[in-house]
């Protein structure tokens, strides 16, 4: 039952943060972030989501912004689920580097 209710809410989160992401990414030309992940804690107090940012040359650069403004991040989060949820949990982001992953082993094998 508990994990059940962890993964509805890791797809709402996911689901939030990325539609978050979307409006503010905007403002910036060529650079999309999309959130690939996201797990909840059993306690659902953390919720650490996995980031795309294409292209991947600005992801360290990306992930150092959404880093200091999580607080901002998460309070807006907390006004678009606050009907969902009582607590909003602590925000964690990490880069995604699967695709990136993927694109060198196939580099490889091209070889």
């Amino acid at each position: 039952m508990q994990e059940t209710r962890q993964n509805r809410i890791a797809r709402l989160l996911q689901k939030e943060l990325s539609l978050i992401f979307q409006s503010q990414t905007r403002a910036m030309r060529g650079v999309m972030v999309s959130v690939t992940r996201c797990k909840v804690s059993p306690d659902l107090s953390i919720c650490t989501a996995y980031l795309s940012v294409f292209p991947s040359e600005r992801g360290e650069e990306l992930l150092g912004n959404v880093n200091a403004n999580e607080k901002n991040i998460r309070y807006e989060l907390g006004t678009r689920v606050r009907n969902q949820l009582r607590i909003i949990p602590e925000l964690r982001f990490f880069i995604d580097d699967s695709l990136d992953y993927i694109e060198r082993i196939d580099e490889l094998l091209g070889k």
